[in-house]
């Protein structure tokens, strides 16, 4: 056996300090920025994410004068913000080391001291925020003796006042442009993967109209809200519903009750938001782990091409002249915030990030029908390569053709990654994402070991040196499958996991206590015989593989208490295993910690493997 338990440090290592560091190391240091967003009614006033210091942090961004400013500055990072409509405040969410259990601040644009922007409302997790162009603001909240509730406080100030309340998971969709209606995502029914909507009088509370498509019919299907049109007086709200088993469009209008399809002739998931002018509508279309981006004319119908890279588009803007601000990588090329006026939006000062190599795209047959798989090759050398089964988080998200230093890191010491877009996945349509329920875990390995078993076969993957890796969902799919696909891999890689399904469901936040009675179909009370067959715990004795596990002592949904759980396990029969505990919360916001946990694998993976050792990677 060998444990290893190594405190978080914030000392920069010295050779990480380095300027000839690894070129996997540059890609993680290189400055970032997210796309900006903008006050709506002042666009020059703009808040973005950036590393610049190290630490992820909110910035300000005059676009006017070009001035710049820092404005959170916390030790674990800070990610969460927005502005209010004037432009005047920057709301952010002051949680306790990634803990996620905090309160909205706010600080005056131009800089000043940070205030509580809600005074009265008792720390809680966060379940959406919005803010009114005269004032209102509606937040929502979630706290475990609680459940879920949104709270008003009107134009003016005053104490904040209840206006929704239930056990299930629900939080704020949007506020309309005048104040006066506020919809709520809720999930009253119980299935926590598919939400309803009800809108309130922002007044009184009182209910104006539901959308609720899981009533009815033999499946329950999702919505989604998009945004309210940004108009006065206009009723009509821009939703996301799967009624023909994809993610679409639609414009319902919640004073009348009539609905309009879009029926976007795209073959993937539709997402949408409004122009300013409420004139159209900027779709973001993806398909096939890829995006692009259309406009749709309300008044004719027609639709669009708003010319993009091949590659995904992670998130996107229409700006008030018409412009489209976008943030675009691929596998290959590291991310930039363009425009479709032309050239980059937003240029952090300092090293750019080095480039990676592209992603070619597999399709395997596997049990539950055709597998869509992402495989990186390493620059030099011929396969059979030592191999890294990436496995997502969600599990409702899926991997792309998007920049990953992750990856990239693993390339430039000689391995394949492979990326599996597992049932479960978004991207594939509802029957795919919605096919886990019941056999939680299970089904996801199926279809990793349809790929597992291609790569083998096409000479792609060394069968000796099969690495399985990933983190939260991902790093609960790498325990699992050690442990029943036990002779299949030779490494795991597990960062913030699921581990002890009985006792995760016990700590985790009630937002995912309610995904998991979704998911598995009741609480570990209710349905034992499936928590335990979908936990990794009960697999624990039959891993073979050297298991690195990293998990943050204060994650709020993958708890510490069941990784200690899994780890002593591992302990009691010698199973040669190491832990790495940090102080944060599920993952990190600090950019040397990131490198350090890479490190920590790569190295791991390279002494049972035999592979190269950390730090022999490209260099400049």
């Amino acid at each position: 056996m060998t444990e290893s338990e190594k405190p978080e440090s914030h000392e920069t290592p010295e050779s990480h300090a380095s300027p000839d560091a690894p070129v996997w190391e540059q890609r993680f240091r290189a400055p970032r920025v997210s796309l900006p967003e903008w006050a709506e009614e002042a666009p020059d006033r703009s808040l973005f994410v950036s590393n610049a210091t190290g630490t992820y942090e909110l910035y300000a961004w005059d676009r006017a004068t070009g001035e710049q400013r820092q404005v959170t500055d916390r030790p674990n990072g800070t990610t969460d913000g927005t502005l209010s409509p004037d432009g005047a405040w920057v709301w952010w969410f002051a949680d306790t080391d990634g803990d996620e259990f905090g309160v909205w601040m706010r600080q005056p644009f131009a800089g000043g001291a940070d205030e509580p922007a809600v005074p009265g409302l008792a720390p809680s997790y966060p379940a959406g925020l919005a803010i009114g162009r005269e004032g209102t603001v509606v937040v929502g909240r979630s706290t475990d003796e609680e459940g879920s509730t949104v709270h008003l406080v009107r134009p003016g100030g005053g104490a904040p006042v209840e206006i929704y309340r239930h056990r299930e998971s629900a939080g704020v969709g949007d506020l309309s442009y005048d104040g006066s209606l506020v919809v709520v995502e809720h999930t009253e029914h119980g299935d926590a993967m598919h939400s309803a909507l009800r809108v309130l009088r922002a007044s009184d509370g009182s209910a104006v109209a539901e959308l609720d498509d899981t009533e009815g019919g033999t499946e329950e299907l999702g919505l989604t809200v998009l945004g309210f049109a940004p108009a006065a007086g206009d009723t009509r709200l821009l939703v996301g519903h799967q009624r023909r088993g994809r993610w679409e469009p639609m414009l319902w209008d919640v004073a009348t009750g009539a609905e309009t399809d879009l029926r976007l002739d795209l073959p993937g998931d539709v997402s949408a938001e409004w122009y300013p002018d409420g004139s159209g509508l900027l779709i973001v279309h993806g398909y096939e782990a890829r995006s692009e981006l259309w406009r749709y004319e309300i008044a004719t119908g027609a639709l669009v091409r708003v010319e993009t890279p091949a590659g995904s588009v992670s998130s996107a803007t229409a700006r008030p002249d018409g412009s489209v601000e976008y943030l675009w990588s691929s596998a290959a090329e590291p991310p930039v915030v363009r425009s479709t006026d032309g050239g980059v939006v937003l240029d952090p000062p300092g090293p750019k990030a080095p480039p990676s190599l592209p992603v070619e795209d597999v399709w395997v047959e596997g049990p539950g029908g055709r597998v869509h798989a992402l495989v990186q090759r390493p620059a030099e050398g011929e396969g059979p390569f030592p191999t890294v089964f990436e496995v997502h988080g969600g599990p409702a998200w899926h991997d792309s053709d998007a920049f990953a230093s992750g990856p990239a890191a693993w390339l430039d010491h000689g391995y394949a990654v492979v990326r599996v877009n597992y049932r479960g996945s978004t991207g594939y349509g509802r029957e795919w994402t919605d096919a886990l329920k019941h056999r939680v875990g299970l089904i996801e390995l199926e279809d990793i070991e349809a790929v597992r078993e291609w790569a083998v076969a096409s000479g792609l993957a060394d069968p000796e040196r099969l690495v399985l890796s990933g983190g939260s969902w991902g790093g609960y799919l790498t325990l699992l499958g050690l442990g029943t696909q036990p002779d299949a891999w030779a490494v795991g890689l597990a960062a913030v996991p699921v581990a002890d399904y009985v006792t995760a469901y016990e700590d985790e936040m009630e937002a995912l206590k309610a995904l998991d009675r979704t998911l598995l179909g009741g609480s570990p009370e209710e349905v034992p015989e499936r928590y335990a067959a979908s936990s990794p715990l009960t697999y624990v004795d039959a891993v073979k593989a050297p298991v690195h596990i990293s998990a943050g002592v204060n994650d709020p949904r993958c708890p510490i208490r069941q990784i200690d759980n899994y780890v002593d396990r591992l302990a009691a029969r010698g199973a040669v295993h190491e832990v790495y505990r940090y102080d944060a919360g599920h993952g990190s916001l600090v950019v040397e910690e990131r490198i350090r946990q890479v490190a920590l694998d790569l190295a791991f993976a390279a002494k049972h493997l035999g592979t190269r050792p950390v730090g022999s990677g490209p260099r400049p």
